[in-house]
């Protein structure tokens, strides 16, 4: 049989679908999905966490979302790139209680707020100086000078972090109201700084044949760029997800300013996980010359998106992997997996729970 447009259900229970014409029904305790009147493949719901769809002129029956919102399983659709290219579907039952949400609006306007952005911010830049040490670690036999560069590189970023780290002092000791409106231009002017010498040192990885002109985030039409921003769509679905179950407000933020239509807590989750998440794997796809293909129009191609969500997923997954792992380990009857580890130490890769297990004790 060909190989399919479409990646089945993993270890850890993702059903990617991304066939044009594609179409979603529920037989018995299973999803099945068909091709031109083909099954393709079926999912057993009792595995299912989530369901993506990638793209367009794909359908899903009542039955299909009725299924899922008893199950708590999310419905993601990921249409093009950017935090705002796509939609998600998820069961009320499994968006925690009006207490949480309260107490997260009213953290705006004491401390809490900058505690939690200075939080983000620092992990971010963190990240950031992490993974350029460890492309410098790589490289220090056969790339010496680039090895050295990539070091002073997150060197500055750690002096960016220092810089975060007085700021953040100075404003914990400011008595007035809402010191979030007061300090967050200049956090993220330090975060500015510190995102400049973090991609400087990413185009140094880069081939020169992918022509890469700096970050670009609208309106790209470079492979690498339109990579990260297909990847951060991927990626938003997931921590918006995440916050959803935790009981949070996706819409008010602490670091980025609310904006109509702006998901802002969920752009400041994202911050520290695009780095250990999508940046790594696409970094890695470069290393191993695997190709980033664009249409005529300068988006990317089905089999890029695919290949992109695929590895995405699969690096989130992975983490989840070893968490149950560990938790076997240590505890012989944990229970349910809580479902995410801490980014916050390098050795880790994905931690939207703890991360917003902090957020509550701030609340």
């Amino acid at each position: 049989m060909p190989a399919l447009p479409l990646t089945a259900v993993q270890p850890l229970q993702t059903l990617v679908v991304e066939s044009y014409g594609a179409r979603i029904s529920k037989h018995s305790q299973r999803l099945r999905v068909i091709v031109k009147d083909e099954v393709q493949t079926e999912a057993p719901l009792i595995y299912l966490r989530q369901l993506i769809l990638k793209g367009r002129g794909i359908s899903l029956s009542s039955d299909v979302i009725l299924a899922c919102a008893e199950r708590g399983i999310a419905i993601h659709v990921v249409a093009g790139v950017g935090t705002n290219a796509g939609a998600s579907l998820y069961t009320a039952g499994l968006t925690g209680t009006a207490v949480t949400r309260r107490a997260q609006l009213l953290a705006y306007h004491d401390h809490r707020a900058l505690v939690v952005a200075g939080a983000i911010a620092l992990a971010k830049l963190h990240n950031q100086a992490h993974l350029l040490n460890y492309y410098a670690r790589s490289r220090k036999d056969d790339q010496p000078e680039l090895a050295l560069e990539l070091r002073r590189l997150a060197r500055e970023i750690i002096g960016h972090q220092a810089e975060l780290d007085q700021l953040l002092a100075q404003a914990n000791a400011d008595p007035r109201p809402a010191p979030i409106e007061r300090y967050r231009a200049a956090v993220l002017s330090i975060e500015g700084r510190a995102a400049q010498r973090y991609w400087a040192g990413v185009g140094q990885l880069l081939p020169t044949d992918l022509g890469w002109p700096g970050r670009r985030t609208r309106g790209a039409r470079d492979p690498f760029n339109s990579a990260l921003n297909y990847g951060y769509a991927v990626l938003t679905r997931l921590v918006e997800q995440a916050i959803l179950l935790a009981g949070l407000e996706p819409f008010a933020g602490f670091l980025h300013a609310d904006r109509p239509g702006k998901p802002s807590l969920t752009l400041d989750l994202l911050e520290e996980f695009r780095q250990v998440v999508v940046d790594r794997v696409l970094l890695g796809m470069v290393g191993k010359h695997m190709p980033i293909t664009l249409r005529d129009d300068g988006l990317l191609d089905d089999e890029a998106r695919r290949l992109i969500a695929e590895r995405v997923i699969d690096r989130i997954e992975q983490a989840l992997r070893g968490q149950a792992s560990d938790a076997a380990r240590d505890h012989p009857d944990p229970g349910p997996s809580p479902g995410y580890v801490s980014a916050r130490r390098p050795a880790d890769i994905l931690g939207f729970r703890r991360s917003l297990n902090e957020l509550h004790r701030y609340l």
